[in-house]
Parts: structure tokens; C-alpha cells; sequence
């Protein structure tokens, strides 16, 4: 394929550091941080957009404290709802596709089984209804476009809850986990490699646009998750003070946080996975991965 000019916002997120070291092969790579594009001024995002002319926009920057959002919906709103709004209309404007990411917080947690795409959204917070009205601002458009849903996100980079995880189990000699809240913890590796297939499978005509989940395989709990955490770098000879056993598992109720938080996360990937005739890999392929890096970078 003839290489493609990518627009991509946001520079220091944990997914658009991976989409920068895997989308390098499509082509061009415009990366728009923080300093270049302020997601919150649609005047700037029209005129960054107009001015590179890209092949395709990926909108990899979101407001993504959920706690904060709470107390401060109308910045949540800008960058979340309104801002990919304006990308959409910009990228139609030159005919090209927008790939935008979502997550589980459009949905409730009440459904005992996966969500699927066809699922009716009903978040819980302001966070969530942000990242709604941007899926729907999007739609409403009516361009070409992919919202990547996905959940749990996770990476050797920036803050996450593995890096948490493994700071507090050196600091503390007990650790209290949710384990009342499931979802499948995913890499922002496999984001950034399935968006590379997602690229190439829109443009063949394989991924129509609309709605995709996009998540590592199986499930567990933070609690759940915590432990595999553990055991791995403590097998990797990282020296703790929390062994895996030490990890009580407490209730949501336990641990309150401004922002409610769905009790199922878990989302249902087949339609992507079909559509690409791809497998995703369960949750701790990747989890692994991630500790071992960190665990690497500790021996270095």
C-alpha cells in the first residue's frame, strides 16, 4: 500500500506510545501532544487538521481521570465528547477515516454476561457519559470511521495499575485489592497492533465502520490481576515485600472513589476478532510481557 500520512493526538498516552512504535511501517506518523494540539480549542484541532492534510486521524488522547471528571465535567466533555466530534468532521471533510478508542464505562456493569457492540450504553459517571457522547458525536457525522472499545489498558509505560501494583508490593507489607470488579486487563500492545490490522482491514473493505470492542482475552478481577502481578516479578527475582497470598481481596464498598465504577467490564471481542480473522491472546500473555519489561529495566 502506498504510505499513508497518520495524524495522531495525543504523544505521552500509553497507547499512542505503542501506536507510534508499530504504525511507523504504514507511512508518516504527525504526532499532535499536548503542546501542538489542545484538545479542548476546536478552532486549533481544525486548523492542525487542515494544515498536515493526513490519510487517516487517530485520536489516541482522551481526559482520562475518572475521578477528576466528576468535579470537572465540562473539561471532561471538551476533550471527550466534543473534540472527536470536530475530528470527525474534519476527517470526512477529506474523505478519510477517524480510528477513535473507547471504553467499558459506556456500559453500566449490571449485564452478568460480556457486552456486546448491540448492547445499550448506560454509564454510571461523567467520565463515561463523556466517552458516549464522543462515540455519538462521531456516528452522527456519518464518515468513515472505528471506535475501538477497550478496557483495563495496561503497558510498561506511564501510570497503570501493574506499575502501582508493583511500587506499593516494595513499599507496604499488605496489599487490599477490589475483587468485586471484572474485565480483561489489555495491553497497549495488542491496541496498537490490532489498530495496525483495523487500518489495513478498513481499507480492504474487510471492517466496516461502526462499533468494535477491542480486548484482551478472558477475565479476571483488580485483585485477580494484582496477584498474577506479583507472582510474576516475584519469579522474575524482584525483590518485595507483598507476596501474592499477602493480597486481600476487599469489596468495591471498601475502597469508595468519587466515580462508581462498573462491576463487569468484561466486553465481548468476537466481532472484531471475526471481522480481522484474527485471535486475540488472553489477558496474561501480554500482562506478562509487561512485567517482565519492567522487571528487565529493574535488573538493568
Amino acid at each position: 500500500m502506498a504510505p499513508l500520512k497518520i495524524l495522531i493526538t495525543g504523544q505521552h498516552g500509553q497507547v499512542s506510545q505503542e501506536l507510534q512504535a508499530r504504525l511507523q511501517s504504514l507511512g508518516e506518523l504527525i504526532v499532535l501532544g499536548r503542546d501542538q494540539l489542545d484538545l479542548a480549542d476546536a478552532d486549533l484541532i481544525r486548523q492542525q487538521v487542515r494544515a498536515h492534510r493526513p490519510g487517516l486521524i487517530i485520536n489516541a488522547a482522551a481526559h482520562t481521570a475518572v475521578d477528576l471528571a466528576e468535579s470537572e465535567p465540562d473539561a471532561a466533555f471538551a476533550i471527550n465528547a466534543i473534540a472527536p466530534g470536530i475530528l470527525a468532521e474534519e476527517a470526512k471533510a477529506l474523505g478519510i477515516p477517524l480510528i477513535h478508542y473507547s471504553t467499558d464505562y459506556v456500559f453500566d456493569g449490571t449485564k452478568p454476561a460480556p457486552y456486546t457492540e448491540s448492547d445499550t450504553p448506560n454509564p454510571l459517571g461523567v467520565y463515561g457519559q463523556s466517552k458516549l457522547a464522543g462515540e455519538q458525536a462521531i456516528a452522527a457525522v456519518g464518515g468513515q470511521y472505528l471506535i475501538l472499545r477497550t478496557s483495563w489498558v495496561v503497558s510498561s509505560y506511564g501510570s497503570n495499575f501493574i506499575k502501582t501494583m508493583l511500587r506499593l508490593a516494595k513499599e507496604r507489607d499488605a496489599l487490599n485489592v477490589v475483587a468485586d470488579q471484572y474485565g480483561a486487563p489489555t495491553s497497549a500492545e495488542l491496541i496498537a497492533d490490532v489498530t495496525s490490522f483495523a487500518i489495513l482491514g478498513h481499507r480492504d473493505g474487510k471492517l466496516a465502520s461502526g462499533i468494535y470492542h477491542l480486548t484482551a482475552s478472558g477475565s479476571t478481577t483488580w485483585h485477580g490481576l494484582a496477584s498474577h502481578v506479583i507472582a510474576r516479578a516475584a519469579s522474575n527475582g524482584i525483590a518485595l515485600r507483598v507476596v501474592a497470598s499477602a493480597i486481600s481481596a476487599i469489596p468495591s464498598s471498601a475502597y469508595p472513589l468519587p466515580a462508581k465504577r462498573p462491576a463487569n467490564s468484561r466486553m465481548d471481542n468476537r466481532k472484531l476478532q471475526q471481522a480481522l480473522g484474527l485471535q486475540f491472546p488472553d489477558w496474561t500473555v501480554h500482562v506478562n510481557r509487561i512485567v517482565d519489561q519492567l522487571s528487565e529495566k529493574e535488573h538493568a
